[in-house]
């Protein structure tokens, strides 16, 4: 898989291949520089790595070259982690960081727009999930089909804000990698973060509490759109995750959405 591009941009390996769900990946030299090769897999990994191209570099990882599902692109080569940060004492810093990362990433370009699915297009599974689970899925639908009606500030998407989708360059600073082919309302990449499933402490209510009420303040977000984000997201990640039979992984972001209902009643009940 990855020897026509070895060949093509005159690579050399550098390290063992990363294998996920939607891509290959194989860390190389390209021009005695670290360098990443990514092969897509699927239709949504190929969209990313247009918008990675459209980028330019300016808040992502540059991109040296781009050919049919095959990806060239800088290597993080940083040795700080945003997840370790978080989940060792520095996870109001490492909001901080993402915040500033996904702002560069919603300013406008000049450049033509690669093709990008809207807000609906993404909610897709929510409907589904929630007519056969019920309960707080339902809810969270009834959260998006309001957003969704309701648009404000619309930009293109990263799609995946969370942790481990910004990393450290060094020098260059912290960049985005893996976006989706998604555009709608600035506010959804900022809940993605505060419902990331890697970070156990994203279901902890006084965490929740203060997250919501820093990356409001950072980002410039109306607290209660937040969290009707929040509930929207974490809804649409657990019908994710149930499409995936990971009823345990489903149910630990029913439990972030759970706050974000409880924070909403709360507001409510005092007029905010």
């Amino acid at each position: 898989m990855f020897e026509p591009y070895l060949s093509q941009w005159q690579l050399q390996a550098d390290g063992a291949p990363i294998i996920t769900l939607g891509s290959r990946l194989l860390p190389v030299r390209y021009k005695g520089k670290p360098a990443m090769l990514k092969i897509a897999l699927n239709d949504e990994e190929k969209f990313g790595n247009r918008l990675m191209v459209w980028w330019r570099g300016d808040g992502a990882a540059r991109v040296y070259a781009h050919d049919g599902d095959g990806l060239l692109m800088e290597r993080a080569e940083g040795q700080r982690s945003l997840l370790h940060m978080a989940q060792h004492g520095e996870d109001d810093e490492a909001s901080r960081i993402i915040c500033t990362a996904v702002a560069r990433l919603h300013l406008p370009r000049s450049s033509p727009l690669p093709p990008l699915a809207s807000m609906k297009h993404w909610f897709r599974s929510l409907p589904p999930a929630a007519a056969s689970h019920g309960g707080l899925l339902r809810q969270s639908l009834a959260s998006a089909d309001y957003l969704l009606a309701t648009p404000q500030d619309i930009v293109v998407l990263h799609g995946d804000v969370h942790h481990n989708n910004i990393l450290d360059f060094a020098e260059r600073g912290w960049l985005a990698i893996d976006p989706k082919q998604v555009t709608g309302e600035r506010t959804f990449d900022y809940a993605n973060l505060i419902c990331n499933p890697d970070l156990p402490s994203a279901r902890d209510p006084l965490r929740f509490t203060r997250q919501v009420a820093l990356v409001s303040e950072l980002a410039g977000l109306q607290p209660r759109r937040l969290l009707q984000w929040v509930l929207a997201f974490a809804g649409l990640s657990a019908a994710w995750f149930l499409e995936d039979d990971d009823r345990q992984a489903a149910d630990a972001q029913l439990e972030v959405a759970g706050l974000a209902v409880r924070a909403l009643d709360a507001g409510s009940a005092t007029g905010n």
